[in-house]
């Protein structure tokens, strides 16, 4: 007595701390908590729910096939068709509550319990404490003084009454939670010495978005030792020494689950119609633990897995906003599919061996080409407005976001007469006989026209002993990587020059501080900046009138705390947006290209296959921002050359 006395006391003080504000009870059998945790659940009309999967604990009896049926000692319980109906009564109320679900599960009232006589210990406000279970059972399925697992309640001798139907009540019924009886194996000789007995099989369902995670849970009396066999519709335990009783049941996610005895022991077939299981085991007591993993819907992309993300990779949600940022083991990188295409942001993120992604700048979608500034290995690829936000990258991916104006700048001994140098007007393959245009090669697109020149330039961008390596007339196809400068000789006859002259190229940010930027990526508007709110449309030239300026996807990149990252909008405006950045802590945020073409995707996850922010699949895009470990940053890059 003095025992069970110091037990309920510690159990009352622990309750007390666990429990907080919530108005759920923790439940306990014999002064010991229920592991894994259990509590009651508050239901209609201020009644005490129990989770329906741990009645078999208690030493009730669940049956599910015709109706619900709980049985304890003697007496019974039927539900059916709206009705309940009674077995081992001499008087029972004219009406009785139902089972509920909460949160997915169902539950059964409190009073149910009472009713058919399970004895509770302990009923305070801090603590739901039953009878442990004293009988012993043994039966072809336990070995005589071998752990049986929940043992069952002294038998109580039937009534001679017949049975007690009940009025209708007025809830329509309910369907049961996947959950299977205490099992004790049935009477008859198995020919074979149990060792352990599956005790129960319950189920449980998850649903997060398109990806549904169903557990199975198989509890044993004691060790077990099993072998899997899986085939393509699901996957077999064959249990040799284990007794059960045979039993099947259709469970929530529309998934078959059967128990077969046979001579050697018992067989536990699951039928999961796709999906990937995980198996795993679990003690005190012994449990086989299989999670069925299934992407429901194909036409939905698959969520992030909040608690599977890579390591320095956080997530945080505020409401619609979401916040992706990356600790110093990553840095950001411009990666672009060919010029013309358009690819999937997840396809760029695998490409280059990064981590996460996010769609890049404004794009044509008839022809797959940037608009706005794209610039790699400190090349412009795409042309700059010069009147947009750009996030402009180092050599060791530290971030800048402001207004350059890159320009190309061609410079030798003697050119023009004056040793002058000579700014390039364009970016584009396609020539301008008014201009000096540049174009870095990528193997497939041609450059130059009749009657134009265009020079092949080595050396490399800003190198002093740059020199030209081929000079070349009408329409031909630089190679992957070659810089190629197209004029007309009549308008720049100092431009005319041979093979092997010299001859540099560099690149002029024309802002401070951008000096060895490598990668940018113009898009905006810019929205926050040091922590201020700087949304400018009309600098930057957007049209607040037009549909770009609708309630939308939005993505942003942004800068928090000192780390890099992602910001995700479900839906709203970009002065929303960015009025939701600012509360959220934001240092700096530059809009991407939102709407239709926003996406966010990080590797991993869900049946290693990725997940996204976005609820809807966006289109492809010809370029994004990719989160690549430090390591793998110098692949990015040699990755970038070769997809221009």
């Amino acid at each position: 007595m003095k025992r069970s006395a110091l037990l309920l006391s510690r159990l009352l003080l622990l309750s007390a701390a666990l429990a907080g504000t919530s108005q759920a009870r923790p439940l306990a059998l014999g002064g010991v908590f229920i592991s894994p945790r259990a509590e009651t659940r508050p239901l209609t009309g201020g009644a005490e729910g129990l989770p329906m999967w741990i009645l078999p604990r208690l030493g009730v009896t669940v049956q599910s096939g015709g109706g619900l049926t709980l049985s304890y000692g003697g007496r019974s319980l039927n539900f059916l068709a709206g009705r309940w109906a009674a077995q081992g009564f001499e008087s029972l109320p004219a009406t009785l509550p139902v089972p509920e679900t909460y949160n997915g599960v169902q539950h059964l009232p409190l009073s149910l319990l009472s009713l058919l006589g399970v004895r509770i210990l302990a009923d305070t406000p801090d603590v739901l404490d039953f009878a442990p279970l004293t009988a012993t059972v043994t039966s072809p399925g336990v070995v005589p003084g071998a752990s049986a697992g929940p043992e069952l309640p002294p038998t109580v001798p039937p009534t001679s009454q017949p049975p007690v139907s009940l009025p209708p009540v007025s809830l329509p019924p309910v369907s049961l939670p996947p959950s299977m009886p205490p099992l004790v194996p049935p009477p008859a000789a198995t020919g074979f010495t149990p060792t352990a007995a599956l005790t129960s099989v319950r189920s449980s369902r998850t649903l997060d978005r398109n990806i549904e995670v169903q557990r199975v849970v198989l509890e044993f009396s004691a060790q077990a030792a099993y072998t899997v066999q899986r085939d393509q519709s699901g996957l077999s335990f064959v249990l040799p020494g284990v007794s059960s009783t045979p039993q099947t049941q259709g469970l929530e996610s529309g998934d078959d689950l059967g128990v077969s005895l046979g001579a050697l022991g018992s067989t536990v077939r699951l039928d999961t119609r796709g999906g990937v299981s995980e198996v795993f085991t679990l003690q005190s007591p012994f449990r086989i633990v299989v999670d069925t993993t299934t992407n429901i819907d194909e036409g939905v992309p698959p969520p992030i897995e909040a608690g599977a993300l890579p390591d320095g990779v956080t997530l945080r949600r505020l409401g619609g906003l979401s916040l992706l940022t990356f600790d110093d083991r990553y840095i950001p990188r411009v990666v672009t599919a060919p010029l013309g295409r358009a690819s999937g942001v997840a396809d760029l993120v695998r490409a280059t061996g990064g981590v996460a992604g996010v769609n890049g700048g404004y794009f044509d979608p008839a022809s797959g080409l940037p608009v706005d500034l794209v610039a790699l290995g400190g090349l412009m690829v795409s042309p700059s407005l010069e009147r947009r936000a750009t996030l402009g990258l180092d050599a060791a991916g530290r971030a800048k976001l402001g207004y350059p104006r890159p320009r190309y700048v061609l410079s030798a001994p003697g050119l023009g007469g004056s040793g002058l140098s000579l700014t390039v007007n364009s970016v584009s393959a396609k020539p301008n006989p008014l201009w000096v245009t540049a174009f870095v090669g990528d193997g497939r697109t041609a450059v130059g026209g009749d009657a134009l020149s265009t020079l092949i330039l080595q050396g490399g961008l800003g190198n002093s002993s740059g020199a030209v390596a081929r000079a070349l007339t009408g329409r031909f196809v630089p190679a992957a990587g070659e810089f190629a400068v197209t004029f007309d000789p009549a308008r720049y006859p100092h431009l005319s020059l041979p093979s092997g002259s010299p001859l540099n190229y560099t690149l002029n940010w024309q802002a401070p501080g951008w000096e060895g930027t490598q990668e940018a990526l113009a898009a905006g508007p810019l929205l926050v900046s040091a922590g201020q709110l700087v949304l400018d449309p009309l600098r930057e030239g957007f049209d607040t009138s037009g549909s770009i300026w609708r309630a939308t996807r939005q993505v942003a990149f942004v800068t928090i705390d000192g780390r890099s990252g992602v910001a995700f909008l479900d839906n709203g405006t970009p002065d929303q947006f960015a009025r939701a950045l600012l509360s959220a802590g934001v240092n700096s945020a530059m809009r991407l290209d939102s709407g239709s073409s926003a996406t966010v995707y990080v590797a991993g996850g869900y049946l290693n296959a990725g997940g996204y922010l976005n609820t809807v699949w966006s289109r492809n895009v010809p370029n994004a921002l990719v989160f690549v470990p430090k390591l793998t940053a110098q692949g990015t890059a040699s990755a970038n050359k070769a997809g221009r």
